[in-house]
């Protein structure tokens, strides 16, 4: 199989590592890619939203799978002009990645479907924000309806906080409060048959102890020890079959990643929201304890057909990934700055590197391109262990002004052994 990964952070450096992993890729291609990606796949300078130059790249390389990572290229529809090229593709179309696209559409939707999820009001003007807040009370959430890359919610105490995130987002979903740990699950589906992997969960705040900003992901670990027996098959059962089985009678076969964000509350499991692709950094960590062979089974969602008998296999032991980012990440974050330390990282048993915001400067010097830079992964036979390795390999890295949580998994690991 040829395959070609769209994107060019973390997660797609990830889904090429998984990929060149797997005995049935033969040849492996990535756009625009990243300089880790480039020790694995053949990296193609193009702008992965542009339909057109993704199905003309994908045809000239005669590439049999079409891996599409980040959200904005599913939004704009290059889904569909590659399978209107019949060139197979993960990831579902336009009008299905409104589910992630549009949280008024997801909430619509799963009010039609009867999924569990938060009392939520769509908001067109800052007005309508208002009485929002007043009839949820706090702590308030507040989310940017559209693409907004993983920073568009706000969940605080502060009023006017809120209120200014609604103005400048202009049109927002306000929701009320869901307490409880949150968790991921992804869910490779064809449409009507669905694959759950194991559940992750990731830290979204900058800092340690949850503080700070919310960001794309901070870090992020499996296996999660102390979910609740029986959790993936309620989730399963209450949430993903619904909604795939309300999307088909609106006439949308949902194809490809749904990734299902949940809060584990006082009363059962509930919606935070959905994701039309692989979460970043949770993607990380899965495809490393994944040992089912990727390619074929992406492809089968689009072409194939995913059988119902079809059990994902895993490695044993734990995965934690810890995310290195630039001076000033969220905010302004820092670029140009050298980057070294990496080999030495890698080096150490049981850890390895992902690139997800760097460039190549010259030759061959790395430098910072972005605001979450670095990936760092570790694993073991515990938590504990993989927590250990892959903070041992990010005290090896040097970037100034970096920065990373040093509480990753701090808590579930102490209770792994």
């Amino acid at each position: 199989m040829k395959a070609l990964v769209l994107g060019g952070g973390g997660r797609e450096h990830a889904l090429v590592r998984a990929l060149s992993l797997d005995p049935g890729v033969t040849d492996l291609h990535c756009a625009p890619g990243n300089p880790g990606t480039s020790e694995h796949a053949d990296n193609h300078v193009i702008n992965p939203v542009d339909g057109l130059a993704v199905t003309e790249l994908a045809s000239r390389i005669g590439a049999e799978l079409v891996v599409v990572g980040p959200e904005a290229p599913l939004v704009a529809g290059v889904a569909d002009a590659l399978r209107d090229r019949g060139i197979p593709v993960f990831g579902p179309d336009q009008q299905a990645a409104r589910l992630e696209g549009s949280k008024g559409f997801a909430n619509e939707v799963m009010e039609a479907a009867g999924v569990p999820t938060a009392r939520s009001r769509l908001c067109r003007s800052p007005g309508q924000a208002a009485e929002a807040l007043d009839a949820f009370g706090p702590p308030y959430v507040v989310k940017d309806d559209g693409l907004a890359a993983g920073k568009g919610v706000v969940v605080t105490e502060d009023r006017a906080e809120a209120e200014r995130h609604a103005r400048e987002c202009g049109r927002v979903v306000v929701e009320e409060y869901l307490d409880g740990p949150e968790v991921s699950l992804f869910v490779i589906s064809d449409g009507v048959h669905a694959l759950p992997m194991l559940p992750a969960q990731d830290f979204k705040r900058a800092f340690d102890g949850d503080r700070g900003p919310n960001t794309g992901g901070m870090g992020a670990y499996t296996p999660l020890a102390w979910a609740p027996e029986g959790l993936v098959d309620e989730v399963m059962e209450t949430v993903v079959g619904p909604t795939l089985t309300e999307m088909a009678r609106r006439g949308t076969r949902y194809q490809g990643l749904l990734y299902v964000g949940l809060a584990l509350t006082s009363e059962g499991p509930r919606v935070v929201e959905f994701n039309a692709r692989f979460g970043d950094p949770e993607c990380q960590v899965l495809l490393d304890r994944l040992a089912t062979p990727i390619g074929g089974m992406l492809q089968a969602a689009d072409v194939g057909g995913l059988s119902p008998s079809t059990k994902l296999e895993w490695r044993g032991g734990a995965a934690v990934t810890v995310v290195l980012a630039a001076e000033n990440y969220p905010a302004d974050p820092a670029k140009g700055d050298p980057i070294t330390g990496i080999e030495t990282a890698s080096a150490l048993d049981g850890a390895y590197v992902l690139h997800a915001g760097t460039a190549w400067s010259g030759v061959r010097d790395l430098t910072s391109a972005g605001g979450r830079v670095l990936n760092v992964v570790g694993t073991g036979d515990t938590l504990a262990r993989a927590r250990e390795r892959a903070y041992e390999a990010a005290r090896r890295i040097e970037l100034r002004g970096s920065f990373y949580r040093t509480d990753i998994a701090e808590r579930a690991a102490a209770g792994s052994g």
